[in-house]
């Protein structure tokens, strides 16, 4: 029961998720921003190469 106690009492798990949320969070929003500039890079590169073709 005391190990159950200190297990409820634990706040450096909570921390931990809190902390893989956030990193979730940034992960996708670095994702998005990738390919939006993947997109535009891509078109940049096809014009390129039509207009030297």
């Amino acid at each position: 029961m005391v190990k159950f106690l200190k297990l409820i009492r634990n706040e450096e798990g909570a921390t931990a998720i809190e902390y893989g949320l956030i990193a979730a969070l940034i992960a996708v929003a670095a994702i998005g921003a990738m390919q939006g500039i993947g997109n535009k890079l891509n078109t940049t590169f096809n014009n390129v190469s039509n207009s030297l073709g």
